[in-house]
């Protein structure tokens, strides 16, 4: 009978959570720039010009005239706390709804439809534990660091906004994110089902080898992770990016006299924009936002199997000792 993986920390939850926080922090390093942008193109209302690529060095360019190298990574502090403690959050929240799942056996499959709503309820509550640091890097993205209304880091931000708006105004947008809940689920969902079917066909290679997986084994390739987690993202986002549009709008303080409520940020973008306002920086999102995605899970991945195998190592020097 197989038997539950050993974990690094006293739980296997801990285990992915670590493994969520480093991959949070090493995905924002990697791309800030692009989702500084990206929120920049989702609170205007400026018709665009030329293609995505144009467009996205234009902007790119633009900070860097005004607000130099300093202003590409403008909101990181927020931007890494945010992500980090995201990932590490839902990942700590995802595996421990797995494990419940689960219960004592080892061999349990999950359906679909049990990954879809583990991770429904990991993102709800992760989503409303990290909305204030959304809140606040919105707000820095779209303000000039000489601006009077720029927040010095995240908590002046955060103290800032407690101070002027009351609790309220750090959870502006809460709604929209607990909507976002479904790019997750049905992203995790896909991933799940993807990466199963990987490890059944890496399992049915070693079986035709004569060979049998060892804990070491368990791991696909950076490639295949690289893959799974693109195709996952790129159809869940899809389907899901206009809540992002509107969550970004609703959260901008430069914007609330236009859109002070969610039906009322709906109506103006759809009168003044069309369909495509609910679709603004797509292309920019997708061009941070896959890659970004690839390297979170990768690493995430890596981070992962390292903790799994160093555990198995560790405790079999004690039952060797």
């Amino acid at each position: 009978m197989a038997q539950h993986p050993p974990s690094f920390f006293p739980s296997t939850a801990l285990d992915h959570a670590a493994a969520g926080l480093g991959a949070g922090v090493v995905a924002v390093l990697c791309m800030h720039p692009l989702d500084l942008l990206k929120v920049k193109l989702q609170v205007s209302t400026e018709k665009p010009q030329g293609g995505v690529g144009k467009q996205i060095w234009l902007a790119l360019k633009d900070i860097k005239v005004k607000e130099g190298w300093k202003g590409l990574y403008r909101g990181v502090s927020p931007n890494i706390a945010g992500n980090a403690s995201s990932w590490g959050l839902y990942f700590l929240f995802y595996n421990m709804l797995k494990k419940r799942a689960a219960g004592d056996n080892p061999n349990f499959q999950m359906s679909a439809g049990s990954y879809l709503l583990c991770s429904a309820q990991a993102s709800a509550v992760t989503a409303i534990m990290t909305n204030p640091i959304w809140v606040v890097k919105v707000r820095m993205f779209t303000t000039r660091a000489d601006s009077s209304t720029s927040y010095r880091g995240l908590w002046d931000g955060l103290s800032s906004i407690l101070r002027t708006e009351g609790m309220s105004g750090l959870w502006r947008g809460t709604s929209l994110a607990l909507v976002g809940v479904s790019n997750g689920a049905a992203q995790f969902m896909a991933y799940e089902e993807m990466k199963r079917w990987g490890f059944e066909q890496k399992a049915k290679r070693f079986a035709k080898a004569g060979r049998t997986m060892t804990p070491e084994d368990d791991k696909l390739s950076n490639t295949s992770y690289t893959i799974m987690s693109g195709a996952s993202k790129l159809w869940a986002l899809a389907l899901t990016y206009p809540y992002q549009v509107i969550r970004s709008r609703l959260q901008n303080n430069a914007t609330t006299h236009i859109y002070p409520d969610i039906p009322t940020t709906v109506r103006r973008t759809w009168q003044g924009e069309g369909f495509k306002g609910f679709y603004r920086g797509l292309g920019t999102n997708f061009v941070r936002v896959l890659p970004g995605t690839c390297v979170t899970f990768v690493v995430y991945e890596n981070i992962a199997w390292l903790l799994r195998t160093s555990a198995g190592r560790r405790e079999q020097r004690r039952k060797d000792a």
